[in-house]
This record gives structure tokens, sequence and C-alpha cells, in this order.
């Protein structure tokens, strides 16, 4: 191997291990953001069902996770943010009342025919590009512990992006701004715009966007529960009536759903656990 063939190769040696760096560092990052609030509830769960260690108390949250097709993160989220059980109550929700699961009618969730929340916020996400016209978009969660935005969903953004924005706060992006103040946000160029902060404005174009726009999902009281938003690699001059419409009525119909799935099927896995916990009161339970 010549000389100039050995620096090529220590260079491209010395790449791969700084990007190999790099993804060990955003998996470290993404844990920590979850593993915080998952021990937190292993306490919470151990203490009210006696149960001899976090273990057992995390196998609880598994089972009823797996049963119901919910996040961890979306079940612990739930625990912190309702109310505790009564003390020696068989149900978590006795005075629960249930309504049918609202359609979706928009046609990428009639396409993919959603069942469940990871199925409609794909098909958000894939509903909200087709009407933008572009196939860069991440879609966020409310995050009920901590308040803020959470990515869910993504697609056409660096890994580098999502580590970045995993969780936003209230301030100091497009999305934050939108879910302030429950209004669809237009970033004509990213360069420019004052809604960002210095490094949200770096991360954003050196994903290569330059433009965005952010949807609220909506409940019919006018709460926010989640965002979708759309990028686009050149700036733009705004997106035609016809658009924000259709990403409206879109937003208004997936906010309608979440808050049906929030209310329904994750207190059904709430009221799961529950019931796992009262048998098990005080005994090891292995993880599934």
């Amino acid at each position: 191997m010549t000389e100039t063939g050995r620096e090529a190769a220590d260079h491209a040696a010395g790449y791969g291990e700084l990007e190999r760096l790099r993804a060990e560092l955003r998996d470290v990052r993404a844990r920590l953001r979850v593993r915080p609030m998952i021990s937190q509830v292993q306490g919470i769960l151990q203490e009210r069902y006696a149960l001899p260690d976090g273990e057992s108390a995390f196998a609880l949250m598994q089972r009823a996770s797996q049963r119901y097709n919910i996040r961890l993160r979306t079940l612990a989220d739930t625990v912190l943010a309702v109310p505790r059980p009564d003390p020696g109550a068989d149900l978590w929700f006795p005075r629960r009342s249930r309504s049918p699961q609202p359609a979706l009618r928009f046609p990428e969730a009639r396409r993919t025919g959603a069942e469940n929340r990871g199925a409609v916020l794909s098909a958000v996400l894939s509903q909200a590009l087709a009407v933008a016209g572009t196939d860069m978009g991440n879609v966020q969660v409310v995050d009920r512990a901590m308040g803020g935005l959470r990515i869910e969903k993504h697609t056409g953004l660096s890994a580098d992006f999502v580590d970045f924005f995993g969780y936003v706060g209230d301030d100091g992006t497009a999305c934050a701004e939108a879910a302030r103040n429950v209004t669809q946000v237009t970033v004509r160029d990213v360069q420019t715009d004052p809604v960002f902060t210095e490094p949200a404005r770096e991360a954003i174009l050196a994903a290569g966007s330059r433009a965005c726009h952010s949807t609220p999902l909506t409940t019919d009281s006018g709460l926010c529960l989640g965002m979708v938003s759309a990028h686009f690699e050149r700036p733009i001059e705004g997106l035609t009536e016809t658009q924000l419409k259709a990403l409206d009525v879109m937003g208004a119909e997936a906010g309608r759903w979440l808050a049906w799935h929030d209310r329904t099927v994750v207190l059904d896995a709430l009221e799961h656990l529950h019931a796992l916990g009262r048998v098990h009161r005080g005994r090891r339970i292995q993880r599934s």
C-alpha cells in the first residue's frame, strides 16, 4: 500500500471510529431521557404493591405495555400524571366512561388501516408530508410529566437532528411556538427566522432543512397533544390556503384520536397493571 493509500485508510478508520462514538453518545442520551422516569415509576409501583424489588415493578409495566401495545415511556408518563388508585380498590378508575374510537378520514390513515398509536402517528406524518410536498419530517407528542414535546416518529432527518430535538421545551423552536399558541407556524427560512435559538438553528441547518412548517394535533377543546412538522431543503414562500386547511383538519382528527387513546387504551393498560399488582402483591415477578 502506498503512503497515500495508508493515509486514506487511516482517515477512513478514524472517521468510522468517530461516527461509532457519536452513535454511542446519542444512544446514552436517549436512555438518560427515559431511564429516570422509568426508575421513578418502578419505585412507586414497588411501594404500592409491596413488591420485593424494582425488577418486579418493571415486569408489571412490561406486561401491561406488551398487552396493550403501548410504549413503556408512555405508560410511565401516565402513571406519574394521573391520581393514584384508592388503597385496596379493585379498580384504578372505577367511574370511568368509555367512548367509541373516533374516525380518521384523511387518506394516509385510511390507506394504512391505523389500529394503534404508532400506526396513527406514522399515518399523520405521511399525510403531513404528502400535503406539504416534502419527504422530511417528524411527529412529537406532549410529554405529560415534563411538559414540552418529544419525538416519536421521524423520516428523512439525520440521527443528530433526532438526538438534538428528542425533547424540546417551551421556546426556541417553531414547534414549541406552535404548541404554545396552538396554531400552525411556518418558517420560511431557518437561516434568518428569529424563532430559533442559535443551537437549534445550527442543528436544523446541519440536517439539511432550510424551512419548516409545524401543525398542532389538537382536541375539541383546543388542547395541544402533539405536533407534526414538515421540513424543506430550500426556503419556501409558505403553504397555500388549501394546504393549511388540509393540515388543520388532519391535526384536529389526529388530536381527537390521541385524546381517545389516552383516556381509553392507555387507562386500560394502567387498569391491567393495577390488577396484576394486586394479584402478585408482595411477590417477585419475572419479566415476560
